[in-house]
């Protein structure tokens, strides 16, 4: 089932990624290679036939870049603007996966993005993390869900 999980979170943000910041230059990267320190952590809870979490990690640099692009506006530290325009991106990340996986009998729901401080050491199915670069910089999504 991880490998049906994968793929939509990986077109999902690929589509929302060149849809709302003009990305297109997006590929997959080796988690191991992430570096996990000054990140901007959005979670999202998921309901439904799957529970649990996806977890977006966002470098601060990544981040910065990304709201100057949305926003038309330099802007130079991590704020509450920041943080909820970051925390809308991966909202409607994992809305567009949910409705991937809805073409596939997986019914979810999502819970609203709520600022990660820490990770949690719970046991799941699928616990899997990811990334994607882009030009601005990469993301490591992780998936922490329960069937």
């Amino acid at each position: 089932m991880s490998h049906n999980i994968y793929t939509p979170f990986l077109e999902a943000t690929r589509n929302v990624f060149h849809l709302m910041l003009d990305l297109s230059d997006i590929d997959e990267g080796p988690a191991e290679n992430f570096r996990y320190d000054d990140t901007l952590n959005i979670s999202i809870g998921v309901v439904g036939d799957l529970k649990g979490e996806i977890i977006y990690k966002f470098p601060s640099d990544t981040s910065l870049s990304m709201v100057t692009i949305m926003s038309g506006m330099e802007i130079d530290s991590v704020d509450e603007f920041v943080t909820s325009a970051i925390s809308e991106i991966a909202n409607i990340i994992s809305g567009n996966v949910l409705n991937l996986l809805a073409e596939t009998d997986i019914n979810c729901d999502i819970l609203p993005p709520v600022l990660k401080l820490s990770e949690d050491a719970g046991e799941y199915n699928i616990s899997n993390d990811f990334c994607i670069n882009t030009s601005v910089g990469p993301v490591c999504l992780g998936l922490r869900l329960n069937s």
